[in-house]
C-alpha cells in the first residue's frame, strides 16, 4: 500500500501487553516494521511444545512467527526503568510507549480497604509514572516520543464499586491530568501524549457475554486508533479519545460561561444560590485549556453593584471537618461553616489552633486537629468523639512539590500523589460509614413519631478541593495534575455510590490567593484574589438546597463561578459487517473524529452514555445480521 503508515525502526514499549487489548497493539505495530517490547507480568501458559511459557513469550513467538521483532518483559510496571531498559539493552532507544497495564478490584468505598486502593494505584497510577519518567530522558535527546496512557469510560464518568480503578475512577482519570501536563511539557521536544479510554472484551468479561458480544467489542477494534495517534504523522497531544466497536471520537473539557458576583462582602452562599441557573447555563460554553484569567474577572465582578442577599443557610446541628483549614482556602471554609452555625473540625499540621480559637471567640464551637490526612481514620475520629457524628467534609489540605518532568523525582511525586489523592480516599473512607447510619437531624430526643422514623435516614455532604491544573494540566506539576484529576475520578464515583444514601459529592477546582499561589503569583495578584471568594460556593453544595445536588465538577474565584463538563465529538463509526478498519482508514478520518461543530456533540456524564454510540454501532450490526438472515429465510 502506497501510504501505508509504517513504524519501520522505531521502539515500541507495550505494557499489560501479553493478552487483550496491548496484545493486539503489539501485533499491529510489529506487522507495520517496529521493534516491540512485550511486556507483561502475566502468568504461565503452555506453548505448542508442552512446556509452559509466560503471557509475553507466545505473543512474541506469534509477532517473530509472522516476520516481525520483539522481545519479552516480564518486569512490573512499578519497576518502570527496567522496562524501558530493555528496550534500550536490545535496540537503543525507545520512541513509543503505551501504557496498557491494569488490574481490577471493584469494591465499593464502604467495603475497601487500604491493601484494595495501594495495589490499583502502584499498577495504573505508579506504574504509569515510572514507565514515562523512565522513558522521557530519551524521548527529549531524541526531540521525538509518542505516549499514549490508558483511562476508561469508567474513569471518565465514575462507575459504582469502582472508587478504587481510577481508570474507571481515580486512578484512570488521574492519568488525564498527568497526560494532559506532559503534552504541555513535551511540546518543544516533539513528545506528544494522549488519554485512551477504550471499550474491549477480556478475560474478565468472557464469563458474562455471549460470543456475538465478545466479537464485537474485540480489541482489534481499538487498535487502530492507536496505531493512528502513535504514528510519526500525527501531532495531536493532550487529548482524550475514545474507542470501541469501530466507534472512534474525541472528548473535552467545556465550560460555562457561569455567574460573577461582586467580589466582597455581599458574596454570600444566598446570592450565589439566586443566581444559580447562570452557573450551570452552559449556553455559549467555553472549551479551555487551561485556568481562567482570574484578574479580569476580578475586574469584572468589581464593576458590579452589591448582590443581593438571598436567604441564608443554616448548619446549625452539622459538624463540618475541614483539611487543610489552619490558612487559605481551608480557613475561608472553616470560618464561614462556622458564621452559618456548624461545629468546625479544623484540621492542619500548623495553624489550625489559632483558626478554631477564632471561631469560639466569634461564639462558635470547634477544635483543632493536626494529624497528617494520610491518617484519615484519626481525623474523622476527632469529630466523633467531640460530637458523635460527621455530617460535612471539605477535602482541602495539599501541599505542593513543583519540578519539570524531567526532573521529577519519588521524592518529589508521592508525597504529592499521598497528601492530595490518598489523603482525600483516607478521610473520605473513614467517615463514609458515620454518613451511612447517622440520622439527617439531631436524633438524641423524640418528641413526634416522624422523629423515630426520618425520611431521610442518612446523611452527607463531601466537596473534594481538586485544582485546574488537574483538569487543564500545568508546566511543572505532572505530580499535582495527576492527584488533583484523580480526585475528580474519585467524587465521581462517590457520587453515585452515596446518591441513594443522601450523600452528596462534588469537586471545586479553586483560584485564590494562598501561600501555594505565592509561589506562581505576584503578591498584589494573591491579596485581590480572596479565598472568601470561593468559600460561598463550598457552603452551597454542602447544604440541602443545592439545584445540582451531586457528581458536579465546579472552578470558582474572584467573584465568579462555572460548571464544568465533558463533550464528546459525534466521531465515526466503522460498520462491523465490513470488518475491523485498516489504519490508514482510521488515519483518514481523524478529523472527523475531532470534529465538535458538526451539530452531534455531546455530554455523557455516566458509563452508559459514554457507551452511546458504539452500543449504537453494536445494535446497527446485529439488526443488519437479522435482517440478512430474514431474506435468507425467505429463499
Amino acid at each position: 500500500m502506497a501510504n501505508e503508515l509504517r513504524f519501520d525502526d522505531q521502539v515500541v514499549v507495550i505494557t499489560g501487553a501479553g493478552a487483550g487489548l496491548g496484545r493486539e497493539y503489539a501485533k499491529l505495530l510489529a506487522s507495520r516494521g517496529a521493534k516491540v517490547v512485550v511486556n507483561d507480568l502475566g502468568g504461565s501458559r503452555h506453548g505448542d511444545g508442552g512446556g509452559a511459557s509466560k503471557a509475553a513469550d507466545e505473543v512474541v513467538k506469534e509477532i517473530v512467527a509472522a516476520g516481525g521483532q520483539a522481545v519479552a518483559d516480564y518486569n512490573s510496571v512499578e519497576q518502570g526503568d527496567k522496562i524501558i531498559e530493555t528496550a534500550i539493552r536490545h535496540w537503543k532507544r525507545v520512541d513509543v510507549l503505551i501504557n496498557n497495564a491494569g488490574i481490577l478490584r471493584d469494591i465499593t468505598i464502604k467495603n475497601m480497604t487500604d491493601k484494595d486502593w495501594d495495589v490499583i494505584m502502584a499498577v495504573h497510577l505508579t506504574g504509569a509514572y515510572k514507565t514515562t519518567r523512565a522513558a522521557w530522558p530519551y524521548f527529549r535527546k531524541q526531540r521525538y516520543g509518542r505516549v499514549i496512557n490508558t483511562s476508561s469510560s469508567s474513569g471518565l464518568f465514575g462507575n459504582f464499586g469502582q472508587s478504587n480503578y481510577a481508570g474507571k475512577s481515580t486512578a484512570k482519570l488521574a492519568l488525564v491530568g498527568f497526560t494532559e501536563t506532559l503534552a504541555k511539557e513535551g511540546g518543544k521536544y516533539n513528545i506528544t501524549a494522549n488519554v485512551l479510554a477504550p471499550g474491549a472484551a477480556s478475560r474478565l468479561t468472557e464469563t458474562i457475554w455471549p460470543p456475538d458480544m465478545m466479537n464485537v467489542m474485540a480489541p482489534a477494534w481499538v487498535a487502530p486508533l492507536v496505531a493512528t495517534l502513535v504514528h510519526a504523522s500525527c501531532k495531536e497531544s493532550g487529548s482524550i479519545f475514545e474507542a470501541a466497536a469501530g466507534h472512534y471520537s474525541k472528548v473535552r473539557w467545556v465550560r460555562s460561561k457561569g455567574l460573577v458576583l461582586r467580589a466582597d462582602d455581599s458574596l454570600t452562599p444566598g446570592a450565589l444560590l439566586k443566581g444559580w441557573a447562570k452557573v450551570r447555563d452552559f449556553r455559549d460554553a467555553e472549551h479551555p485549556t487551561r485556568v481562567a484569567d482570574s484578574m479580569a474577572l476580578l475586574q469584572e465582578a468589581l464593576q458590579l453593584p452589591p448582590n443581593e442577599p438571598g436567604e441564608s443557610l443554616d448548619f446549625a446541628g452539622k459538624v463540618a471537618l475541614v483539611t487543610g483549614g489552619g490558612e487559605g482556602l481551608g480557613r475561608a471554609y472553616a470560618l464561614l461553616f462556622a458564621k452559618l452555625g456548624a461545629k468546625v473540625v479544623v484540621n492542619d499540621l500548623k495553624g489550625a489552633e489559632k483558626v478554631a480559637e477564632q471561631i469560639r471567640s466569634n461564639g462558635g464551637d470547634a477544635i483543632a486537629e493536626t494529624t497528617s490526612v494520610e491518617k484519615g481514620a484519626a481525623v474523622v475520629k476527632a469529630a466523633i468523639d467531640r460530637w458523635g457524628r460527621i455530617d460535612i467534609i471539605v477535602n482541602n489540605a495539599g501541599i505542593l512539590r513543583d519540578k519539570a518532568f524531567a526532573n521529577m523525582t519519588e521524592d518529589l511525586w508521592f508525597p504529592v500523589v499521598n497528601v492530595h489523592l490518598r489523603g482525600t480516599y483516607q478521610v473520605t473512607k473513614a467517615a463514609w460509614p458515620h454518613m451511612l447510619k447517622q440520622k439527617s437531624r439531631n436524633s438524641s430526643s423524640f418528641e413526634t413519631l416522624a422523629d423515630l422514623f426520618p425520611i431521610a435516614p442518612r446523611y452527607g455532604r463531601i466537596v473534594n478541593i481538586t485544582s485546574t491544573s488537574g483538569i487543564y494540566g500545568n508546566f511543572g506539576q505532572a505530580n499535582y495534575a495527576a492527584a488533583k484529576t484523580g480526585i475528580i475520578g474519585l467524587t465521581k464515583t462517590c457520587a453515585r455510590e452515596g446518591a441513594k444514601h443522601n450523600i452528596h459529592v462534588n469537586a471545586v477546582a479553586p483560584s485564590a490567593g494562598t501561600n501555594m499561589t505565592r509561589t506562581v503569583r505576584p503578591e498584589d495578584q494573591v491579596q485581590a484574589m480572596k479565598p472568601d471568594f470561593v468559600a460561598p460556593l463550598v457552603a452551597v453544595l454542602c447544604s440541602d438546597r443545592c439545584p445540582d445536588p451531586t457528581g458536579g465538577l465546579y472552578e470558582a474565584g474572584t467573584g465568579w463561578f462555572a460548571a464544568t463538563r465533558w463533550q464528546r465529538a459525534r466521531g465515526v463509526d466503522f460498520p462491523h459487517q465490513e470488518g475491523v478498519p485498516l489504519v490508514e482508514a482510521v488515519h483518514e478520518v481523524f478529523g472527523k473524529i475531532c470534529d465538535f461543530d458538526d451539530g452531534q456533540a455531546d455530554h455523557p456524564d455516566t458509563p452508559e452514555e459514554g457507551g452511546r454510540w458504539y452500543m449504537a454501532n453494536i445494535e446497527r450490526s446485529v439488526n443488519k445480521q437479522l435482517a440478512r438472515r430474514k431474506e435468507r429465510s425467505k429463499i
